[in-house]
């Protein structure tokens, strides 16, 4: 409307060109003489106010994370409904429905969730440990400069099973339909439910190297001091012999040094390797565990496979799609979360 009025226009041609009215046309003609370019911005409403002020969302935040037991009621957690009762009666807020509570909850990032459990570690050297980990975390991802003995190359290993053959459960693409008594008439694939374990179970040897960003993995049929050994030594291949590595990995009994067996630790001097152990019940800092998250997401989950071979098979063959597809957008989500869980 502007424009063709600069064009020396008439309001009434202006008004049939625009399919509008010669009043509106003469209101925007108006208001762009007045206010300029700022009057073609668009005027949005505010829409309807917050029902709460700020201090009153953040005491609901406040109490909806906190435990009623706390505020001496006999429950172990709050429901919709005993939250809001409790804020009325409380005089936190006059009134509020369950949705609107709902609402305002997933407004300020608090949601219904799942506690789990933990484990606090005893282990007498661990902040010694955790100390030592960390920073050579903190080297691998080059957030520190390496000091004088400290390793080039940083690896974490750990052990992923036992494998076993049976169905493992899953989620796959179907038709929809309810579920049928006949396998073979129901449109949802099934399962069988029974198995045994006739031909014993499987071990994989992981590693998972922080600078590179790849993963290694052998299947083997036991997990004592001698297939980790095995391991460690493919490992020490992989790298130049006057590259010192490091191996962080857990206080499983294999991977330990004892007085009665030194073999560990003889071969670690021997090979230029440093063996960082993670605290006792501190599994959560080995890295590697992130990355099984994801083996069992994407090669084992909603499997059934009829041998060993063909499960390792399958393995294998995920580690190479994983180690050429590492910047995968879901495989880095299934990751991260694993990391904060």
């Amino acid at each position: 409307m502007v424009l063709l009025s600069a064009q020396k226009m008439p309001v009434a041609k202006i008004a049939e060109v625009t399919f509008t009215s010669e009043d509106r046309v003469r209101d925007v003609i108006h208001n762009f003489n007045a206010d300029g370019f700022d009057s073609l911005y668009p005027k949005y409403a505010g829409g309807r106010p917050r029902t709460f002020n700020l201090p009153e969302r953040r005491e609901i935040k406040k109490i909806a994370k906190s435990k009623p037991s706390e505020h001496g009621l006999p429950f172990s957690t709050w429901s919709l409904s005993k939250l809001a009762d409790f804020l009325v009666a409380e005089g936190v807020v006059d009134d509020i429905s369950h949705e609107g509570l709902r609402v305002l909850l997933r407004d300020e990032g608090v949601s219904f969730q799942r506690i789990k459990t933990w484990k606090t570690s005893k282990d007498p050297e661990y902040q010694v440990k955790k100390a030592r980990v960390e920073h050579l975390y903190a080297i691998a991802d080059g957030e520190v400069i390496p000091e004088d003995g400290d390793p080039e190359v940083v690896v974490c290993l750990d052990e992923f099973g036992p494998l076993n053959l049976m169905p493992h459960p899953g989620r796959q693409w179907t038709e929809r339909g309810g579920v049928h008594k006949d396998p073979d008439r129901a449109p949802r694939p099934r399962r069988r439910a029974t198995y045994n374990r006739n031909d014993g179970v499987r071990h994989l040897f992981a590693a998972y190297d922080l600078g590179r960003d790849r993963l290694f993995g052998h299947v083997k049929p036991h997990k004592k001091r001698t297939q980790f050994l095995e391991f460690c030594r493919y490992l020490r291949t992989l790298y130049p012999t006057d590259v010192r590595i490091a191996i962080v990995c857990d206080n499983f009994s294999p991977h330990l040094t004892t007085k009665r067996c030194r073999r560990v630790a003889d071969w670690a001097e021997a090979n230029n390797v440093e063996i960082a152990y993670t605290p006792t019940n501190s599994s959560w800092l080995n890295r590697i565990e992130a990355q099984f998250t994801a083996l069992r997401y994407f090669a084992l989950d909603g499997t059934d496979h009829a041998s060993h071979k063909e499960q390792a098979s399958m393995i294998r063959r995920y580690i190479i799609w994983r180690n050429k597809h590492a910047d995968d957008t879901r495989l880095r989500q299934i990751v991260a979360r694993a990391n904060v869980a």
